[in-house]
């Protein structure tokens, strides 16, 4: 049982039902994943969503690393004597971990300061004194006299005033209260500034917007704080936290009480000063500066996990026989014929371009094979000469018109990294890396998650200052994205490769490998409950990925659809009342819209589970991405040279930063759709708008051809909303179908996507019982 306090603590934090966390901690206890209980175990878990389950599983790993913490630290002041049990209670109550480091400070075992000095001198109580605002001292030679003397280390009058104020200095410096203060006045009121180093005045770089640059702390956007710290980084920049000294000076004197006496006022004021700028300053703005930086890698891991997340779910063509081509000038274009399952079936190489330009050559070779193979669609690579490509494969269409083929180009970052790796390797080796990078483009076409899987999610390439934040962080936020995207999507049991299902909910590499060389060896899965046959496969795997994994096949099963066995005897009971069967309730939408399903609810089974079963019922086997569309460009638009404002072309999304998306619109530059111009409404988050993969229409408002920059605007592209209609009788609102599926949000932050059942097991047995 986790105690109220920590349960109370991750609800506030994360905005969620006290009740939903307790639920869902009590599953993570008895070894559930995060996909499986947002969609599995909802009545228990609250409804909510499966990056709120992360969330949770962040929120118990940070407070077990503060409990951790905090017992060092009481142990450290215990045996240092000085701990008291209003000081326990103020540390056992802190959830911050820079508070807590705060209330140690003074205990902390240090260098010797000119504080720690001035005590060992004795002037401690002429520190005291100073602050006392009954002082009766007529001067500073009344007051300080008693504690000069050779062996004390204190030759006159004025030192000892100086070492008293280095005292006051380090109380002050000390004090949580203080250091809590300042540093929000940092928060509040201060200005991150960037300036040119000395030197670099007159030189030209991608940093001289930042040449002068300031904004306040509060509101610069995250992109923003990463790029003046790479600049600072790469040595073109110097960045500061600043804030008004006069308003942090004037809280450190309040700090200190009722005013000091005319006599200590001076001395008083020389110790503020010195606490500010020697002590606190510093200090505080290097903890601002990492804390700023933390939350500018928070939002820029959550762009990239969201670009991720959209470039995986993009919809997918199917299986269909498919030429995947890897476009180039001078050596050609890299074409392979892969079949409905992505198998190599052949390789050729055309020389479509200058400086060849065999324009005849290449149709002479491409038909045949494309008749050859039966090909469908032709899957073309974005990457150079990818446009020029594009239209030889128009000319060649129109002299093919008795053929129904299809033409897509194709995102592929990240290609020429998959064809060098070990996989690609192993399954071709005696196969050029062009080559392999075109059976890539072939199969991103085909199912984009099925191939995208196989890469290291950096290399694709849809974030902004990857290189910059937190690389750890990173890495867990984009497993835990390319794992809910697996999970929603779900893997079919006879085609995903191992790397697909390691991603699967309750699976990893070892048991994905067997799935595989049982299905190798033993052919086909025919039914899921074979799973139970395969290696290392118990009953708890079983339970945790088998709503995950499907059969496709017709008529359709139950292991068609993400209908979970073990509510099998209910839909059995339901098809019964309904007076059919199972495979006559399937995709039967008059039999199931008129069933009352609200009757079958009870204990675990309610409202969500059953709204679920509905749409599995009315869709099996349905994809839950969006239907597939290729993107048409304009035949005479190949180069920005071509491009004049004013024009309306279809683009597809290929990055969104917090600044707008990036749209890929035909040329060989993306246009920037800036976030002001993504709609006719206010957009404060481009996410909003847009996502990637998104064809979408725009129009050109601007064209630097110095830079190659292009500027475009979607709200343009669009006509005007028409005027409103008189108010009508007010209706209820339309619910949304029950059968359409809810793609799950991004989380907030970067997750611990690596949480073993054995790591959640040691995190609530840490609070049981506390």
């Amino acid at each position: 049982m986790v105690d109220q306090k920590v349960l109370e603590r991750i609800a506030a934090e994360l905005d969620i039902p006290v009740d939903a966390v307790a639920g869902t901690i009590s599953l993570l206890a008895e070894g559930a994943t995060a996909p499986f209980i947002a969609r599995y175990r909802r009545e228990r878990s609250g409804g909510i969503r499966e990056d709120q389950v992360r969330n949770i599983i962040i929120g118990l790993t940070q407070l077990h690393a503060l409990q951790t913490r905090k017992a060092n630290i009481l142990k450290q002041i215990e045996t240092q004597g000085k701990l008291t049990e209003e000081l326990r209670a103020r540390i056992e109550d802190c959830f911050s971990r820079t508070e807590l480091e705060d209330l140690y400070l003074p205990f902390r075992s240090k260098r010797r300061t000119r504080g720690a000095l001035a005590r060992e001198r004795g002037l401690d109580p002429l520190a005291q004194a100073l602050l006392d605002p009954s002082l009766q001292a007529a001067s500073f030679d009344e007051l300080a006299t008693p504690y000069v003397g050779p062996d004390r280390g204190v030759p006159d009058v004025a030192s000892a005033i100086e070492g008293a104020c280095h005292i006051i200095a380090e109380h002050i410096g000390e004090d949580p209260e203080t250091r809590r203060a300042l540093r929000q006045i940092y928060f509040d009121s201060g200005v991150i500034r960037a300036k040119v180093v000395e030197g670099k005045t007159e030189e030209h770089s991608k940093y001289e917007m930042y040449y002068d640059f300031s904004e306040p702390t509060k509101s610069i956007p995250s992109h923003r704080v990463l790029a003046v710290r790479r600049g600072e980084k790469e040595g073109w920049l110097t960045v500061t936290v600043e804030v008004d000294r006069e308003q942090s000076l004037a809280m450190l004197r309040a700090s200190l009480g009722p005013a000091a006496t005319a006599l200590a006022a001076p001395a008083i004021e020389a110790a503020v000063v010195d606490a500010h700028d020697r002590l606190l300053a510093p200090a505080i703005e290097a903890d601002v500066r990492s804390e700023i930086k933390r939350r500018a890698d928070a939002d820029a891991i959550d762009v990239f996990s969201r670009n991720l997340r959209g470039l995986l779910i993009q919809p997918a063509a199917g299986p269909r026989r498919t030429l995947g081509v890897d476009p180039g000038y001078r050596t050609g274009c890299k074409v392979v014929a892969v079949d409905e399952n992505g198998k190599l079936l052949e390789t050729l190489a055309i020389f479509p371009h200058q400086p060849q330009a065999q324009v005849d050559e290449a149709k002479a070779a491409i038909k045949p094979f494309i008749e050859k193979h039966a090909i469908q669609a032709v899957a073309i690579g974005n990457g150079n000469a990818s446009r020029e490509t594009d239209l030889f494969f128009r000319q060649v269409f129109k002299e093919m018109p008795d053929r129904q083929l299809v033409r897509m180009v194709v995102n592929d970052a990240g290609a020429s990294i998959t064809a060098r790796s070990r996989t690609a390797r192993e399954e071709f080796p005696d196969l050029d890396p062009t080559l392999r990078a075109a059976v890539s483009i072939a199969r991103r076409f085909q199912d984009p998650l099925y191939e995208l899987v196989q890469i290291d999610p950096k290399a694709i390439g849809v974030g902004q200052y990857q290189h910059d934040v937190n690389q750890q962080a990173l890495r867990e936020g984009l497993e835990a994205a390319v794992e809910s995207c697996v999970n929603f999507v779900g893997a079919d049991l006879n085609r995903a490769s191992a790397q697909l299902l390691s991603y699967v909910s309750g699976l990893d590499r070892a048991v994905a490998r067997e799935i595989v060389e049982y299905r190798e060896k033993n052919g086909p899965f025919k039914t899921r409950a074979e799973l139970m046959s395969v290696p290392r496969f118990d009953e708890k795997r079983f339970q945790l990925a088998v709503g995950f994994l499907y059969i496709l096949s017709q008529p359709p099963t139950l292991d068609s659809t993400a209908i979970h066995p073990e509510r099998a005897d209910l839909v059995a009971r339901i098809a019964a009342d309904a007076g059919t069967d199972v495979a006559g309730l399937l995709g039967n939408e008059a039999l199931v819209k008129s069933i009352d399903l609200r009757k079958y609810a009870e204990g675990e089974i309610g409202e969500p589970t059953l709204v679920d079963i509905q749409r599995e019922l009315l869709y099996p086997g349905r994809d839950p991405r969006r239907p597939f569309r290729c993107v048409e460009y304009r035949d005479d638009i190949t180069d920005v040279e071509h491009l004049q404002t004013g024009m309306i072309l279809e683009g597809t999304v290929t990055n969104v930063t917090n600044f707008g998306a990036f749209v890929d619109i035909g040329v060989n530059e993306d246009g920037l759709v800036h976030v002001s111009q993504l709609a006719r409404r206010f957009v404060n988050d481009p996410n909003e708008a847009v996502r990637v993969g998104d064809i979408v229409r725009v129009k050109v408002i601007s064209v630097d051809m110095d830079r190659r920059r292009i500027g475009l605007s979607m709200k343009e592209a669009v006509p005007p909303p028409p005027p409103p209609k008189p108010k009508a009788r007010p209706q209820a609102r339309a619910a949304g179908k029950p059968g359409e599926p809810q793609q799950p949000r991004p989380p907030k932050r970067p997750p611990n996507s690596k949480a073993t059942p054995e790591d959640i097991a040691r995190l609530i047995a840490h609070f049981g019982g506390r």
